[in-house]
């Protein structure tokens, strides 16, 4: 059986997969039903799981690829809980934009492990730098 930190590296690479292909049920089981997810840094939705899995199922469709890399993951387990803190890196294709887009910076999650494993009750981006920003 895998250990704690592999268990939770698993659990950011199906949160990258779950975005990427945009399958929003399985963006749902990354996080508990209560989760708090936080993307303002990079003018997106902050709310529950279930409001930002809608928000992102209702304008994330228009765009045409992403490719979320998270890489460098630091985990703090304490008991049934970590605190855990990746670097992420995310080309994408914007519509509109002729040019590919790229963003980085930092995941916070906090996790709690669950019956089901390590799940994310909370999640805030900390979106550092953007390469040709979506306009307007």
């Amino acid at each position: 059986m895998p250990g704690d930190r592999q268990q939770i590296a698993a659990l950011l690479y199906r949160y990258a997969r779950a975005v990427d292909t945009k399958d929003w049920e399985l963006y749902r089981s990354v996080f508990t039903d209560d989760a708090h997810i936080d993307y303002s840094s990079a003018g997106a939705a902050v709310g529950s799981r279930d409001e930002v899995a809608d928000w992102l199922a209702g304008g994330f469709g228009a765009i045409p690829w992403t490719m979320h890399y998270i890489t460098n993951i630091e985990a703090d387990v304490d008991g049934d809980t970590a605190t855990v803190r990746a670097m992420f890196y995310n080309p994408m294709q914007l519509p509109g934009m002729p040019e590919q887009s790229c963003c980085g910076g930092y995941y916070h999650h906090q996790l709690v492990r669950t019956a089901d494993g390590w799940r994310s009750r909370s999640l805030r981006e900390d979106n550092v730098w953007f390469v040709n920003p979506p306009t307007g």
